[in-house]
């Protein structure tokens, strides 16, 4: 898929190139014409000079565009069309079946694999062949008469040597296009495996001193709220149900309970540890955690911390496609954790757009009722050819913000009115204590999609 930003980019050095092309070809056509002592005025290079300022006007015509056309394919393939017809026009001009330029329909190609990568690069491809071949065939039946020509192509050159050149263009321009294609969707890997090692280990320093920290005030805070807890329960037990002391003591169990979970999420983000770790069918894992995370209080509207959550059942669809023969060396818990944050932020995030329909629903729209929004969460586990392992959690929720994006990972952050937010950061502590990476994706209003990246042994 071709990025936007990416495509924006290139075509502004595509029209940066262009405009240079056509400067340089105006200067060279001067440079020639004064060095081999012919006039300036010579109908070939009146038409050079018209065809170089009809490219500078095309140029500026894109520039005035760029802004609104930018992100789109089609604009990219209009210029590209474009400057293939131009590259068939100063073949055409400087001889054509005798011209030596016929090399700058392979630039065009080149051009059209970085910005289209190889579906792009074939169609322009061909239309540089077509294009080619039929000059050829026009000049060789007469039809057409280059600039700069010395005798009737039918006359001084065998058919079998112009069938032969025509095939030798064409095969080079398919096989520039497979060969740039490749090159450009791999530079296109690269450039996206690189960014994620970088903000992987921007967030791994990020989290290094805070690891530190949460770690020595979670031990600090650990032993007295169990002290607390105790000492409650022994309260509590000889309290009469129903008095006020009695609700008291449950309100404080329940709170002293759930500073127990922060404390402990805070040692499994400070200090995690590997000694568990065993070969793991992850797709058995997964399937036992996706069956686990039905039945929790979390899709049965029982949680106390957000009571208002009703984020399963009927409502979310779950789908897997998963290989299950990859084995990793992990500890089975951490892995059951990851998944199930993950579990737990796409049902979230479905739930916030089930409820923005709802709310939308209420108020007709042109008399029309919104159709019943259905939630759905994808879990997709394979091996790609490079040995890597992916886990790719998806849903259709309601998707992050732009500028929230860099921040997700960071302990405590969190729009939610519950929880602490600590638990994408606890999956991040995770993937990369086994060497791993994890990558978002994510639309607003269209959804999100985690991929957790593990390096399978060889």
């Amino acid at each position: 898929m071709v990025n936007p930003v990416e495509m924006q980019r290139g075509l502004k050095w595509l029209i940066s190139l262009r405009i240079i092309f056509a400067i340089v070809l105006i200067f060279s056509t001067l440079l020639f014409s004064t060095n081999e002592s012919m006039p300036i005025d010579a109908l070939p290079f009146i038409a050079i000079y018209l065809l170089a300022l009809l490219m500078l006007l095309l140029s500026v015509s894109y520039g005035f565009l760029f802004k609104k056309f930018s992100f789109s394919p089609l604009f990219a393939y209009l210029q590209l069309t474009i400057d293939s017809i131009t590259v068939s026009a100063i073949i055409f001009i400087t001889g054509g079946f005798q011209s030596i330029f016929t090399f700058i329909y392979l630039l065009v190609i080149i051009a059209a694999s970085m910005l289209l990568f190889r579906k792009g690069s074939l169609i322009i491809a061909t239309l540089c062949s077509l294009q080619y071949g039929i000059l050829i065939d026009l000049e060789y039946y007469g039809i057409i008469t280059p600039f700069i020509s010395t005798a009737k192509l039918s006359v001084s050159v065998d058919w079998n040597h112009i069938i032969y050149r025509i095939v030798i263009v064409m095969v080079a321009c398919f096989a520039v296009a497979l060969l740039s294609g490749f090159l450009a969707m791999q530079a296109k890997i690269a450039k996206r495996d690189l960014k994620l090692m970088e903000d992987h280990l921007k967030r791994v320093e990020r989290m290094a001193t805070m690891g530190e920290l949460a770690a020595g005030m979670a031990h600090e805070i650990k032993n007295p709220l169990a002290s607390l807890s105790g000492s409650i329960q022994m309260l509590k037990s000889e309290a009469e149900p129903g008095t006020p002391n009695y609700r008291l003591m449950q309100i404080v169990l329940r709170e002293t309970e759930r500073l127990t979970r922060i404390v402990t999420d805070f040692l499994l983000f400070a200090k995690p540890s590997t000694m568990n770790a065993k070969e793991v069918n992850l797709a058995f894992e997964i399937n036992q955690t996706i069956k686990l995370f039905r039945q929790d209080a979390l899709c049965n509207n029982k949680n106390p911390s957000s009571e208002d959550l009703n984020l399963c059942s009927k409502e979310i669809e779950f789908e897997t496609n998963l290989d299950e023969s990859i084995y990793f060396n992990i500890d089975p818990d951490h892995f059951r954790q990851i998944l199930w944050n993950l579990l737990k932020n796409a049902a979230e995030s479905i739930h916030i757009k089930i409820a923005n329909v709802n709310e939308s629903r209420d108020s007709s729209i042109d008399g029309f009722e919104i159709e019943r929004f259905d939630g759905w969460i994808g879990s997709n586990l394979f091996k790609t050819k490079d040995n890597r392992i992916l886990l790719k959690v998806s849903d259709n929720g309601c998707g992050i913000e732009d500028g929230d994006v860099d921040s997700i990972f960071n302990p405590f952050f969190t729009k939610k009115s519950y929880g602490t937010g600590l638990g994408l950061s606890i999956i991040h502590r995770l993937v990369d204590l086994y060497n791993g990476l994890i990558d978002v994706e994510s639309k607003v209003g269209t959804g999100t999609t985690f991929t957790v990246i593990f390096q399978a042994a060889n």
